[in-house]
């Protein structure tokens, strides 16, 4: 009784695996001809061709490789760099603010005698005192320089930047890697942390860099903003000719923005860490943030498709990195502002703040669904994400309206 139904399963596994078959055989189809076509040519053209093909391999090979391991990755780094950088003395001070000198010694060449009682001791010969030498300036750097220069050195110096790579530009037999569910997701996490890296160093020049709206620009912020607009994926030739990749370009700004604050430290630069300046910086960072949600919530409307979406780790990335970045921004923010955020009294909303984004750090899938918001079987990564995004948002428009106040 049993027999038709075990020859009818049978011819079903048959036809599958004759399917599978003749799927595999288009695919390897082209490498076998090439492999039958190189057999039968001359050793010169063996040669050349098993060198270009040996460099495609390892080149292809290095990019599989940087996409896969993300160095010094650690949703914890602003804590280690403003512990690197902080000192007691100048906690409480504002970015740029003067840092007020110790006493100096005496340089008389006198001695004190001390106690009650004591023997006379004959006193030494007078010694001509030396010129007192004026104590050097010394204002507070600013952390938010320190942090933006951290950020960009993580993305061209502590890991590969993606987005100009060859094979990245190349993509998959010139499929864009971003409308493939490979090997995107680490330019798309760089990336967003590249647009809040311009974002800061705009608002560093336009703003915080400069006494009001009228005075000279600083040099080296207006340097690091004009590095860091360079294109996201120029190699060593462009449309127009020879040029300058992307990551040497950033590596400018990372030093722009230490050449800064270096300035800034000797008095030599200015901070303008007021209030009104503090609340427009929150404005700018509510928008973009704003922004990146709604470029998610367009991806929610556009597919349904769940863990079949090419573009939805993409988008996902792109909104971690921005998340990440600005986690280390707004955490180098209260240390410059601090008091002004002590005056104001928002130090326990700007640290519940900090603590949310931060909790929003640890969503890490390993593979991103972009399902039905009401399904059961897959999940709306982009939908946590965005909610995450617009928690932030939210906490940082109340602040800024107890800034207004």
């Amino acid at each position: 009784m049993l027999d038709p139904i075990v020859n009818f399963f049978t011819r079903v596994f048959q036809w599958i695996g004759r399917g599978i078959g003749f799927v595999i055989g288009i695919l390897l189809w082209p490498f076998m001809w090439f492999g039958r076509w190189y057999t039968e040519r001359g050793w010169i053209l063996k040669t050349v061709l098993g060198a270009i093909i040996a460099g495609i391999i390892i080149a292809y090979g290095y990019f599989f490789y940087v996409t896969q391991f993300w160095t010094n990755f650690d949703p914890d780094y602003p804590g280690a760099i403003l512990a690197d950088t902080a000192a007691p003395q100048t906690a409480s001070l504002l970015a740029g603010e003067r840092i007020a000198q110790p006493a100096q010694a005496t340089m008389d060449g006198t001695t004190q005698g001390s106690g009650d009682g004591a023997a006379a001791q004959p006193a030494a010969p007078a010694q001509p005192a030396a010129p007192a030498q004026p104590a050097a300036p010394a204002c507070k750097h600013s952390e938010i320089a320190d942090m933006t220069a951290f950020l960009v050195d993580f993305n061209v110096n502590q890991n590969a930047w993606i987005s100009s790579m060859l094979v990245s530009k190349l993509g998959l037999f010139s499929i864009p890697w971003r409308n493939t569910p490979w090997f995107d997701n680490k330019a798309a996490f760089q990336l967003g942390i590249n647009q809040v890296m311009r974002r800061t160093t705009t608002e560093l020049v336009d703003t915080l860099g400069r006494a009001r709206g009228t005075s000279r620009i600083d040099q080296n912020l207006q340097n690091a903003r004009t590095a860091l607009a360079w294109d996201e994926d120029a190699w060593y030739v462009g449309m127009r000719g020879p040029t300058r990749p992307t990551p040497s370009v950033y590596r400018d700004a990372i030093e722009n923005l230490n050449a800064f604050n270096a300035s800034l430290q000797q008095c030599q630069a200015t901070f303008d860490a007021r209030a009104d300046n503090l609340m427009q910086f929150l404005d700018r960072i509510a928008g973009d943030m704003g922004s990146t949600s709604d470029i998610l919530r367009g991806q929610i409307e556009a597919s349904d498709a769940g863990w079949f979406d090419p573009r939805a780790d993409d988008r996902f990335w792109f909104a971690y990195g921005q998340l990440y970045a600005y986690y280390g921004i707004l955490h180098a923010t209260q240390a410059d502002f601090s008091k002004v955020i002590q005056e104001r009294n928002i130090g326990t909303l700007w640290d519940t703040m900090m603590v949310q984004m931060r909790d929003a750090l640890n969503m890490q899938p390993w593979i991103i669904s972009n399902g039905n918001e009401s399904s059961a079987f897959f999940p709306s990564h982009l939908a946590t994400m965005g909610f995450n995004l617009l928690r932030a948002r939210s906490q940082i428009v109340e602040i800024r309206a107890v800034l207004d106040r």
